[in-house]
């Protein structure tokens, strides 16, 4: 039961990380700082969660469960990305920056490691995908979380030019295309290996395909749409059923993970 809760909170992990490096595609100066202050914080309440229930089997379950290196890191991830959500309330913009950067690298680092520990089969080519594939799937659930928030700024600020929107927008499809070809190489290579268990789980790997970034990518295509009107508040509903497609196939992905030990 260790192993379903280390991989059900890595999804919390993946959004956390993911969504603070979404907030570097907007431009900074060109949106209110209140989007970056609300943004900024919901996406550390899921690194606190993800995070911080990793800490808590360290504690409770000993290093059998999480290792030293991987609680610190997501302690070190927590404290740097609270310092960063601080100096929105300020002008310390040199602070700033060096805060984003520190907390950005030490969570990247922080999900390489989680990601590594909840495989647990499939060797060196699949220990190398499934680097890429946290990564992957990190920044998808960031990128469309923050285009569902971007969207709902401008019930706050209608008056925003429509650029940030569609910046963000490119951003989330960029990194669902992403995530597509990695699962693609990934069911090609489960189809090559020779171990007839590995063949037998290419069925739920294409499950996650379908359910995941290709029905998101049919979802963004209609939002593409909406977008060229432009209407907002309907590219925004649209951010929330994508939002929704990306959650499903990430933790179907990590239900998988647990059940298979690779990285779907």
């Amino acid at each position: 039961m260790t192993l379903f809760a280390r991989c059900f909170l890595l999804v919390f992990c993946q959004l956390g990380v993911g969504g603070l490096l979404a907030l570097a595609v907007p431009p900074f100066h060109d949106i209110a700082r209140g989007f970056y202050k609300s943004s900024a914080g919901v996406f550390l309440f899921c690194s606190a969660v993800g995070g911080g229930g990793a800490i808590y089997l360290r504690i409770t379950r000993g290093t059998a469960s999480v290792g030293t290196i991987e609680a610190a890191l997501w302690g070190l991830f927590l404290l740097l990305f609270s310092g960063y959500l601080a100096t929105l309330w300020g002008e310390a913009e040199q602070r700033r920056a060096r805060l984003y950067l520190s907390s950005l690298v030490t969570g990247l680092v922080a999900l390489v490691v989680s990601g590594l520990a909840v495989v647990q089969t499939g060797g060196p080519v699949f220990a190398g995908l499934a680097v890429l594939d946290v990564l992957a799937g990190a920044a998808a659930l960031g990128s469309v979380t923050s285009g569902m928030l971007i969207g709902h700024w401008y019930l706050i600020d209608p008056g925003m030019e429509i650029e940030p929107f569609r910046r963000c927008f490119r951003y989330f499809v960029g990194t669902i295309v992403a995530e597509a070809v990695l699962l693609a190489v990934l069911m090609v290579g489960m189809g090559l290996q020779e171990d007839p268990s590995a063949r037998a789980y290419a069925p739920l790997a294409g499950a996650r395909f379908l359910l995941g970034p290709i029905a998101t990518l049919g979802i963004a295509a209609l939002t593409a749409r909406v977008l060229a009107i432009p209407q907002t508040m309907a590219a925004t509903g649209l951010f929330y059923i994508a939002t929704l497609a990306v959650l499903v196939g990430s933790f179907l992905g990590r239900y998988f993970t647990f059940r298979t030990g690779l990285p779907l």
